[in-house]
C-alpha cells in the first residue's frame, strides 16, 4: 500500500513538471477578458429581466 501511495507522489510530480505555466502577463490577460466578459453579461441579464420586468407589469 505504501508503494502505491509513493509511486503515485512520484507520478504527480513528473505530470506537474510537464505542465506549461502561464506568465504572469498572460495570467492578468485572461483574467482580465474573464472579469469584464462577467460584467457585460452580468449587464445584459439585467437589462433583459428590467424590460421583462417592466413589460409584464403593463401587462398585468
Amino acid at each position: 500500500m505504501l508503494n502505491k501511495i509513493t509511486k503515485y507522489i512520484n507520478d504527480v510530480k513528473t505530470e506537474m513538471g510537464k505542465v506549461i505555466w502561464p506568465t504572469r502577463a498572460q495570467l492578468i490577460e485572461s483574467s482580465t477578458i474573464v472579469v469584464i466578459l462577467s460584467l457585460i453579461l452580468a449587464v445584459f441579464t439585467f437589462g433583459v429581466d428590467f424590460i421583462l420586468n417592466r413589460l409584464l407589469k403593463l401587462v398585468l
